[in-house]
């Protein structure tokens, strides 16, 4: 899910975007640190409660004066900041797109996260794979999944990497009630009724 996200963070402002404008230099070293990167998050009593993704900073405020290291050319400057940041949990469900299918599932992209929905996790049913045309299909429900569907999926394990996206590991399901693919839903349901 998407949140504002208010945290404080000391930045290293290195000597070369030091100039007349330190608030910007300061706004301009945040960034490149901050925006793009998984960080951990922490509740008021400093515990931690998750990775999250930081999006982009919305504002950020300098803390008292920066410091200088000896033997370092750059500021240390403590920010207070706030931040759009997307930050996925276990259970929850997601609406994402399928980048790509393989012979062991199927990749969907959600926010700025790729999840795995493995071919087991997909339907209950038989699976056949069409790698040439990047196509799952139910061999008794005939339910079809190919590259750029729109599907909804629970998150169901959650390895995120402090460093990298791609270094993070998200399982995914479709196999219970309300996930997959909007006309499997329909269906499901219309035989339900």
């Amino acid at each position: 899910m998407y949140i504002s996200l208010e945290d404080s963070y000391v930045v290293r402002v290195p000597p070369e975007l030091l100039n007349e404008n330190y608030d910007q230099a300061v706004l301009d070293a945040a960034r490149s640190v901050l925006e793009g990167k998984i960080i951990d998050i922490e509740n008021k009593d400093n515990v931690s409660i998750g990775k999250t993704y930081i999006i982009s900073l919305e504002s950020i405020k300098r803390i008292g004066d920066g410091s200088i290291v000896h033997g370092d050319g750059g500021v240390y400057q403590t920010i207070q900041y706030t931040a759009l940041a997307y930050y996925p949990k276990m259970q929850e469900i997601v609406d994402g797109v399928v980048k790509s299918i393989q012979k062991f599932g199927a990749f969907i992209k959600f926010g700025p996260f790729e999840g795995l929905l493995h071919i087991s996790q997909i339907m209950d049913d038989s699976i056949n794979v069409d790698l040439d045309n990047q196509i799952l299909s139910g061999k008794d429900t005939k339910f079809l999944l190919k590259a750029g569907d729109k599907i909804r999926v629970k998150i169901v394990s959650l390895n995120l990497s402090s460093s990298s996206l791609s270094d993070s590991k998200i399982g995914l399901t479709a196999k219970q009630p309300g996930l997959g693919k909007e006309d499997w839903i329909k269906m499901i349901t219309s035989k339900i009724r």
